[in-house]
């Protein structure tokens, strides 16, 4: 496996792209192109999660999957992090050929904050806030799928029962708020606009969506929500709720597990579910 550290700024040390690239094998892909995710930690956008970084990019690829870690940038305003993520996948078409990348089919995945940052990509991958900032194609920056863990998709829905949240919800909120949006009390067309679950559109690639009931930090009707974008725009998806776990799950098995809490067996299933949905689109091409 080729793993390399990559800055997407010369002067920085914490915003990187971390490459976990399966060697090509005359017995495997024969210098053919593997498909690739790549993964955004979550962290409430006050940092980047280690639990949802190198294991969760090991075990995609050991799916036969070429995958990156971006760690983007935390306690700055939006629109950077999806700018970041277009530099991403600008980075991964650069070094295609040599990654042996098959650059049509990158997937995002991502987790609670990560996992906004990938909707709203998804989102937006074809708009000026991105192509332009760039000076490149739109289709430069088109990611094939997204896998979503337990997101948090609307601000207005949050903002709207705010009162019933608990308190480690009211904070994530207040940081979606003061940390993310730059504001403590945005208008409502900033809300919308970095709300996932409203920006849905004809360019927003196929969804895998899960979450589990339990969840007090981001509720599921966040994820429930993003099922009902997709469905309105006819966006193929799959959504999976689990009835038991707390937020912050990865692969909620030893390989990410912080607390025993972590360990979760029936929710550690979306790991083969979402295998199998990739599959369908992301199959490796033998000859």
């Amino acid at each position: 496996m080729r793993t390399e550290i990559l800055k997407l700024y010369p002067d920085r040390e914490d915003v990187t792209l971390t490459t976990y690239l399966p060697a090509d094998s005359a017995e495997l892909t024969r210098g053919g192109k593997r498909p690739a995710v790549l993964v955004c930690p979550g962290g409430g956008y006050t940092f980047c999660s280690d639990r949802e970084a190198e294991p969760v990019a090991l075990r995609f690829a050991a799916m036969g999957y070429h995958a990156f870690v971006l760690r983007y940038s935390v306690y700055k305003s939006y629109p950077v992090q999806i700018r970041e993520t277009g530099k991403a996948f600008l980075m991964i078409r650069e070094q295609a050929d040599n990654w042996l990348v098959d650059t049509d089919r990158i997937a995002l995945c991502g987790f609670s904050a990560g996992a906004h940052n990938c909707a709203l990509y998804a989102n937006c991958w074809h708009t000026p806030v991105i192509y332009e900032f760039f000076n490149a194609q739109p289709e430069m920056f088109k990611p094939a799928a997204m896998i979503l863990g337990y997101a948090l998709t609307d601000i207005i829905y949050m903002m709207g029962r705010e009162r019933f949240l608990d308190g480690d919800a009211q904070r994530v909120l207040a940081q979606a708020r003061e940390v993310f949006m730059g504001k403590k009390d945005p208008d409502e067309s900033l809300m919308a606009e970095v709300s996932p679950t409203r920006t849905v559109n004809e360019y927003t690639p196929p969804g895998f969506l899960w979450a589990t009931a339990e969840d007090t930090l981001v509720p599921v009707q966040n994820t429930l929500l993003m099922a009902q974008a997709l469905a309105d725009k006819n966006i193929p998806f799959e959504t999976h709720i689990f009835e038991n776990g707390v937020h912050g799950l990865s692969l909620a098995d030893q390989a990410t597990a912080g607390s025993p809490g972590h360990l979760n067996r029936d929710a550690a299933r979306w790991v083969e579910l979402a295998q199998a949905w990739l599959e369908k689109r992301f199959a490796l091409k033998m000859t």
